[in-house]
């Protein structure tokens, strides 16, 4: 089945490679069409790279994230759009201070869900990923990236919201992508001690937050995806202001990943078509006869 269609709704830039990047790699492969919509241009992030904090490139950090992000997209297949909002910033602080004035997190949802909705109605996605009511992280344009996504779900195809944003399309599937999985930690960790080795999950679990819940529990859907790791991690390291490559997104060796844990873990949070849980295909559900609406 081939010809249906994957939007992936994602707060920054690098969100996108790290959250369900090898799903949307083998789909692409497969002859699906798959967007990625980057809410913000991630212009408030710091330089996670030692190799990066060069003269100049915190001063270009909005051409910077633009660049790598055209690079991510074509390691792994996808197009890519930008809603075009200001990135909220990482609040720290005690008490947090204010955000800034302008920043996503404080647009009014209407406004935000509406430009969504017109990228939705123009693209036609049948399956939507985005991220839980926790934002994956309690980042505020991670929380919001959830907020306007499910909003834009329920209203893009509703001819009575948004008139101006195009003709109305309903969206089958919207799910959230769950990536940082106490379990596959403890899975690779164990690995390491097999081979006699520090595991660099050792601190994470440590501190392990246990409000998180238990993720693997609301999983409903894994997508057997290992051979696109490679891709993934390639569109990761495109991401070179953000990501490490010396880093813990690279310590576990890829034969261990595509070994121990060759699938990336989603939860099924709404559907207008009927499938069974557990599912291993986001587009569970739909036939071919969709595929060309």
């Amino acid at each position: 089945m081939s010809g249906l269609r994957l939007m992936a709704v994602h707060a920054h830039p690098d969100d996108e490679s790290s959250k369900g990047a090898g799903t949307m790699a083998k789909y692409s492969s497969e002859g699906h069409e798959v967007l990625v919509v980057t809410l913000t241009g991630g212009e408030r992030g710091d330089i996670l790279n030692p190799a990066m904090d060069l003269p100049g490139i915190k001063d270009r950090m909005p051409e910077v994230r633009k660049e790598e992000m055209a690079k991510a997209a074509a390691a792994l297949g996808v197009s890519q759009v930008w809603l075009g909002y200001i990135d909220s910033g990482l609040p720290e602080g005690d008490p947090l201070p204010p955000l800034p004035e302008g920043c996503f997190a404080l647009v009014p949802l209407e406004e935000s869900t509406e430009a969504l909705v017109k990228v939705v109605r123009d693209f036609k996605p049948h399956v939507m990923i985005t991220y839980d009511e926790r934002g994956g992280y309690p980042h505020p344009d991670h929380i919001r990236c959830h907020e306007v996504s499910m909003a834009a779900y329920e209203a893009s195809g509703d001819p009575e919201r948004f008139p101006d944003a195009g003709e109305p399309w309903t969206v089958s599937k919207v799910y959230y992508t769950h990536g940082f999985i106490r379990d596959r930690m403890v899975r690779f960790s164990d690995e390491f001690e097999l081979h006699g080795q520090e595991s660099p999950y050792k601190e994470w679990l440590s501190n392990w937050d246990p409000s998180r819940g238990d993720l693997m529990g609301r999983v409903t859907t894994q997508v057997t995806c290992g051979e696109f790791f490679p891709q993934r991690d390639e569109a990761l390291r495109a991401h070179a202001t953000q990501i490490d490559p010396n880093g813990v997104f690279f310590a576990v060796p890829m034969d261990w990943q595509q070994r121990l844990w060759p699938t990336e873990e989603f939860e099924l949070a709404k559907t207008r078509v009927t499938t069974a849980i557990p599912e291993t295909d986001l587009f569970a559900g739909l036939d071919d006869a969709e595929a060309t609406s």
